[in-house]
């Protein structure tokens, strides 16, 4: 399957440069969570401070089995504590979460 996420950076061209500086070195068990979870690919893209993530899964992938796991995992936790000085929520959602699953609308 795949799937199309967004969510929102700080609009600080600091935090934003740091960001992206993280992400050209991605930990090594965070890379290892999302294949353990059944994503075998993801790409994250950025325009100003909106992100777009696209993952592609393995049968069986789940968002609720992945939330499982990295609640479980404290490496994972540290690296999303780390992440949220750098992201923004979009507008309506709820507390907990932060990307936001997109419902394709076009395909050719």
């Amino acid at each position: 399957m795949r799937y199309c996420l967004t969510l929102d950076l700080k609009n600080d061209p600091d935090l934003i440069a740091e960001y992206e500086s993280y992400h050209q070195k991605v930990w090594p068990e965070i890379i290892q969570s999302f294949y353990d979870s059944g994503i075998s690919t993801m790409e994250i893209y950025r325009w100003e401070n909106r992100l777009f993530m696209i993952i592609e899964t393995e049968e069986g992938f789940t968002f609720e089995k992945k939330a499982k796991s990295d609640a479980e995992n404290p490496v994972v936790q540290k690296w999303e504590k780390l992440m949220s000085k750098y992201q923004k929520k979009l507008p309506g959602v709820k507390k907990d979460e932060k990307w936001q699953l997109m419902k394709n609308i076009f395909k050719v």
